[in-house]
């Protein structure tokens, strides 16, 4: 199989000076709508792993100690870039998704957009994910999943001998890997595609609990340092106005 962590680190610096071009626009609304169900409290420390470019930069709340990952140097160093723009601080490290060197239970959300279906070991990425999330944390995922109900068919496991290695794998299944890591997934919403992009919520499962219902209403974050808002000015009556 091609897809290893030296290929990856090697086709995604070849990606990375266009990899915007194709991911910004493609998955802005599920990102957006993915973090949008996090419960969001001031002061989180989180963790973007595989952060890539750092698209998801601009839909989080500003409130936050933001640390991020990625196993190519050459998409931190776009991602330092684009927290620079967008005024955010972020400490931003080059890292491999089933190595990482933070401690136990470190952070109160973890997101992993997009990289579960590129990593070689998904299982043991979660396994790292799992030990530096703590106990009453959150998982963010989002990314394309096979359906749960059933395994991939002959010709999808034919097709992925070579999605696998050019870009990501079709044929895997989050909550067999979720439950096998210690989570419990308590979203899955698609967002995307139908269901093949999913966007789940979940927790450890010796520590899940209830959350609130209702996460924190998402913020508009455009590309570069927030303005303050304004509101526009209401239009004087006139001749023409209708009541």
């Amino acid at each position: 199989m091609l897809n290893t962590t030296v290929w990856n680190r090697w086709r995604y610096s070849l990606y990375a000076p266009v990899y915007d071009t194709v991911a910004q626009r493609t998955f802005a609304r599920a990102r957006r709508r993915a973090l949008n169900q996090v419960c969001w409290q001031s002061g989180m420390k989180v963790l973007l792993v595989g952060a890539g470019t750092g698209l998801d930069l601009p839909w989080l709340p500003r409130d936050l100690e933001i640390h991020a990952s990625d196993l190519c140097p050459a998409m931190v160093k776009r991602l330092k870039d684009r927290a620079c723009r967008l005024g955010i601080d972020v400490e931003a490290r080059t890292m491999d998704a089933e190595r990482l060197d933070y401690a136990d239970n470190s952070f109160d959300v973890v997101v992993m957009h997009l990289i579960l279906a590129v990593m070689p070991d998904p299982a043991k990425g979660l396994t790292e994910t799992h030990r530096v999330l703590k106990g009453d944390g959150q998982l963010c995922v989002m990314d394309k999943f096979q359906s749960d109900e059933r395994p991939s068919g002959l010709a999808r496991r034919g097709l992925n001998l070579l999605t696998s290695a050019i870009a990501t794998d079709i044929t895997r299944q989050a909550r067999p890997l979720l439950d096998q890591a210690g989570f419990v997934i308590e979203q899955d919403t698609p967002v995307m595609m139908g269901s093949l992009f999913r966007a789940l919520i979940a927790a450890k499962a010796d520590h899940a609990e209830p959350r609130p219902a209702k996460p924190r209403p998402e913020e508009p974050r455009p590309e570069e340092p927030r303005l303050a808002e304004s509101r526009p000015a209401e239009p004087g009556p006139t001749e023409h106005q209708s009541g």
